[in-house]
């Protein structure tokens, strides 16, 4: 008995991203989805398109499709905005004015303490909705904005809400380790104590973490505090990754390679030593366009190393208040391209593949395979170079989520 597909998309083109160059193109194919999972990839040519069976079929009309796009770094959930920071910065205030004036991190930790979680959850729901709008399928999101227990539960509860309740999967990481909080001034191991012994257990005990950041700066925490959240996460069966080498070369990805961590994040100060034990370690890089750029950064990743030692690169939006206030993933591809110089088949890779494997979820989503998830976006585009080409308008044209249609424009 032949299979009664759920869906098939036919006449279009892949850039299935499971090649190692050129995209792993497939012209003029047909798509054929079952129980929300890719059943067969085959040619048109080699096939009659009324043989198969199907619930649904989608006439794609020559266009061009990819796997889901991912945003494997972003900080969906916060209260309030910075943009009156960004107008002082403009104006000529100091990065110490600002913070002086109540700014920076702490106005946000402020705001979001204040805010209930349906103001919460309705304020990153609508932000969430700009990233599928331009074919993002799965997004990770962090806390870290809370920096005490019930603002941390409260941020990853409303999390786990976006991945229930909007059509997207979510990736939950707890950042506890993100700031010192104003209570904790001058007190920063008191601080990872707590975060060590109170907050990951409790909220690891609740099922609302799927892995453990830190940020790893002068700013931030130590090598040895991050340390201590890491040995803390590894205890309770928890993945990690890390925020590192953003303005200062601190070692965090060093020590993030001995934990195994699933990426690395920002690494404009990376030295090209370290990079061996990130491919060893099967650590991917992950890179932030958005925030070099919103900071005026000068220092670029070390791109030309990490090809060298053949490290998976990531790309994400960071999506955060301060630093990088981006909901669009397709700015980043071109971003990724004309200041950090990656190829716009790396930077897809970055939102794909290589953003599946930041997540651990490379087994199931990030390329377009007979096994793997129905995460699928149809494009208004003559070749998958023009998603890294074009800044501004959306050529996404159709989002498949686990083979449901969850975003249609045609």
């Amino acid at each position: 008995m032949s299979t009664v597909f759920d869906l098939v998309i036919h006449n279009v083109n892949l850039a299935t991203m499971a090649e190692n160059d050129n995209y792993g193109i497939i012209n003029n194919a047909a798509v054929c989805i079952k129980d929300g999972q890719i059943d067969t990839i085959i040619s048109e040519m080699d096939k009659q398109s009324g043989n198969l069976e199907t619930e649904q079929a989608i006439d794609a009309e020559g266009r061009w499709m990819t796997p889901g796009l991912i945003d494997c770094h972003t900080h969906l959930v916060y209260g309030g905005n910075r943009a009156n920071e960004f107008e002082m910065r403009l104006e000529g205030a100091s990065y110490e004015e600002i913070a002086k004036a109540g700014g920076g991190i702490v106005s946000t930790v402020k705001a979001t303490r204040e805010t209930d979680k349906q103001a919460l959850f309705d304020a990153a729901a609508k932000r969430l909705t700009y990233l599928i709008d331009e074919g993002v399928t799965t997004v990770e999101i962090k806390s870290g904005y809370g920096l005490d227990l019930d603002t941390e539960q409260k941020m990853l509860e409303v999390a786990s809400d976006l991945g229930q309740y909007s059509p997207v999967e979510v990736s939950k990481t707890f950042l506890g380790a993100h700031a010192v909080p104003p209570e904790y001034k001058e007190k920063a191991d008191d601080y990872i104590d707590l975060v060590c012994e109170q907050m990951m257990p409790a909220l690891h005990q609740k099922g609302l973490i799927d892995c453990v950041d830190a940020f790893c700066e002068g700013i931030g925490f130590s090598v040895s505090q991050t340390q201590r959240v890491f040995e803390k996460a590894k205890s309770l069966g928890l993945p990690v990754k890390l925020h590192a080498e953003q303005l200062s070369d601190l070692g965090g990805s060093r020590l993030a390679c001995e934990f195994e961590a699933w990426s690395v994040d920002h690494l404009e100060f990376l030295n090209e030593q370290d990079i061996p034990k990130l491919k060893h370690a099967g650590t991917v890089a992950t890179l932030l366009p958005g925030a070099f750029y919103f900071l005026n950064e000068t220092q670029l990743p070390p791109i030309e190393a990490l090809r060298k030692h053949q490290v998976p690169i990531a790309i994400a939006t960071d999506s955060n208040p301060g630093s990088s206030p981006c909901l669009s993933l397709l700015l980043m591809l071109n971003m990724a391209t004309t200041l950090f110089k990656l190829t716009p088949f790396e930077a897809l890779q970055g939102v794909t593949i290589n953003a599946a494997k930041a997540l651990n979820i490379s087994h199931k989503v990030g390329s377009i395979a007979e096994g793997k998830q129905a995460d699928l976006v149809l494009w208004d585009i003559n070749s998958p170079a023009e998603l890294s080409y074009r800044i501004g308008g959306n050529p996404c044209h159709t989002v498949i989520k686990k083979g449901e249609v969850i975003l249609a424009k045609g």
